[in-house]
């Protein structure tokens, strides 16, 4: 990353980014310990962010000294770089709080004496990191206290539970925020090797000749988690894997995966690519739709002895353009499973007629495969048939991999939210949805939505239940690996 210093924060050039008041709701929360707040750390002590001042506030009624404990605390147990006393007084200086329970006026008060501290011209940033029934409130709060002109927000997903409630979100945002102004957020699309995959295809005469229906057999998005509820099952029993995850997240990937190339690497061009992707998204079909519950989820706090709330999904979906037709794109996610990992897995079409003998290990192995791992750690392999070593013709998988590690700059690397909030502060629409493309998500998911497949059970640390194999055949599921990544080796070891 760019330098981890205490310096003096003047932007300069075409670049320049205005001085920023960051509102972050629900300030005291998991998400803005984990990771927010250490990633406005890392912002605020690099030279990629501009000067920018923190307001946060929440329920909690305590003071900005006791809020910035709780800051510290975060950043020592999360944050990926060492910090030293003289940062933290730095990045001390720029942290207040305001409970949001003393009202609009108390926060339009410290947010403005935030902004004539920063100068003329700070903007503000609203970051809401709250749940989705208070994401409104929140709204109201900022319109309340003459917080909107000027300023951007962020929302934190879900955008909605179907389509009409996300028609009537965007309706209501759309009272107060103009659009251009709202940013929903999907922290998969900040990670660098997701971005990796549009330099992969449009900057390589390789690959981009291929990337369509006459040479790709189907292709896996696959995301299972080996974690659980985390708390959160007020939050889940009302949403479910479908809608956390797929809709969000899996959608958002799938997306740049076979969107058109845009007419320039700039927001408007890359936002309306997706959307046709979206637009011309078959509607899903239940009956290639295979729902899970863990064992053991009825039992986890807050959870309804008799629910029907899927913790797994995988699912078949289909674009119907000229580039994608008939070509099966197969998602999976789910809680409790075997690894955690994100993957994307595009599987090739065989040759059409194979002059190799039977038994020399040709297709055993499946297809050829072009493999995206989107975990912080970015890799890529392509794996294909060549001759192993040895007397006659006998065939077997091999494959070329890369390793962001690899590079000279794996330092510069930001983490999802860090990308994200910087785009955010320069108005970069880039990696953020519009609210066309959400509702047309939403509109394909109706069918789901109103009838669901029966929930099957499976057991923890396995790869969901049993049907996914079904919905997949003649393919098969491309996790677990038949092969491990190749770590990095150290060149002083023999």
């Amino acid at each position: 990353m760019t330098a981890f210093t205490v310096e003096s924060k003047v932007s300069r050039g075409p670049d320049r980014i205005e001085p920023h008041v960051v509102v972050l709701f629900g300030a005291t929360g998991d998400l803005a310990k984990r990771k927010l707040l250490p990633g406005m750390f890392h912002l605020a002590l690099s030279s990629l962010a501009p000067a920018i001042e923190i307001v946060g506030t929440s329920l909690e009624e305590i003071s900005s000294e006791e809020f910035r404990e709780l800051a510290h605390s975060a950043c020592d147990e999360f944050s990926r770089l060492p910090l030293t006393e003289e940062q933290w007084e730095f990045f001390a200086s720029k942290i207040h709080y305001v409970s949001q329970a003393a009202g609009p006026e108390a926060l339009a008060t410290a947010v403005r004496a935030a902004q004539q501290r920063l100068g003329e011209g700070a903007r503000l940033l609203h970051y809401t990191s709250v749940p989705p029934k208070a994401a409104l409130a929140v709204v109201h709060m900022l319109e309340k206290a003459d917080l909107v002109a000027n300023s951007r927000i962020i929302m934190e997903k879900p955008f909605g539970t179907d389509l009409a409630s996300a028609v009537a979100l965007n309706a209501e945002l759309h009272e107060t925020f103009d659009e251009s102004q709202i940013f929903r957020i999907d922290h998969f699309l900040g990670k660098e090797p997701a971005q990796n995959i549009l330099a992969i295809r449009f900057a390589n005469g390789l690959f981009e000749p291929i990337w369509n229906r006459n040479f790709i057999d189907h292709v896996q998005i696959d995301i299972p988690e080996t974690l659980g509820l985390d708390r959160r099952a007020a939050f889940y029993e009302s949403t479910g894997a479908y809608k956390d995850m797929v809709v969000t997240h899996l959608f958002q990937v799938l997306a740049f995966m076979a969107m058109e190339a845009p007419t320039a690497l700039e927001p408007r061009a890359i936002s309306e690519e997706k959307n046709k992707v979206f637009r011309s998204m078959l509607p899903i079909d239940p009956a290639k739709v295979v729902r899970g519950q863990y064992i053991g989820y009825k039992d986890e706090p807050g959870v309804s002895p008799d629910s029907d709330t899927e913790t797994f999904i995988a699912l078949q979906c289909e674009i119907d353009n000229w580039r994608w037709a008939g070509v099966p794109f197969y998602l999976r996610t789910g809680k409790r499973l075997a690894e955690g990992q994100r993957i994307i897995s595009i599987a090739f079409k065989e040759p059409p007629k194979s002059m190799f003998p039977i038994g020399s290990g040709l297709g055993v192995k499946g297809p050829d495969h072009l493999t995206f791992d989107l975990a912080d750690a970015a890799k890529m392999s392509l794996s294909f048939y060549g001759k192993r070593p040895g007397p006659g013709m006998k065939l077997d998988k091999i494959s070329m991999q890369f390793a962001m590690q690899e590079t000279d700059n794996a330092g510069d690397i930001l983490e999802a939210y860090e990308r994200l909030i910087l785009d955010a502060m320069k108005g970069d629409r880039t990696l953020f949805t519009t609210s066309e493309g959400i509702e047309r998500l939403w509109e394909v998911s109706e069918a789901l939505i109103e009838d669901p497949p029966p929930v099957r059970t499976y057991a923890q640390g396995s790869w969901g239940p049993n049907a996914i194999h079904q919905l997949v055949a003649p393919n098969a599921w491309r996790l677990p690996f038949e092969r491990a990544w190749r770590e990095k080796k150290n060149p002083q070891v023999p």
